[in-house]
């Protein structure tokens, strides 16, 4: 009986871990599609406050839709800099 009360611990134990992982894990593959973000979405990005994100916005209505996520490079306030944190948070679609 009390090799079973152990095993059901553990398998809890690790049932417990593997529930508080999850978000963790499904969130890594998430990427900001930056052809349909909104002004919210965008702020989330490292580097990108409410202007540069407004900013992204109106290039994206002036111009159609990004064609790669270097295009972002044509927006003012983002430098190679910024690029470089956000490109792998960011996706177009």
């Amino acid at each position: 009986m009390l090799c079973f009360k152990r095993r059901m611990w553990v398998g809890l134990y690790i049932l417990l871990i593997a529930l508080l992982a999850f978000p963790i894990v499904a969130g890594a593959g998430d990427k900001i599609n930056i052809n349909t973000a909104s002004k919210d979405q965008l702020c989330e990005l490292t580097g990108v406050g409410p202007a540069i994100a407004e900013r992204i916005i109106q290039y994206r209505e002036k111009n159609g839709p990004f064609k790669s996520v270097e295009d972002l490079a044509r927006v003012k306030g983002i430098g190679e800099k910024t690029l470089l944190k956000i490109k792998d948070s960011v996706a177009v679609q």
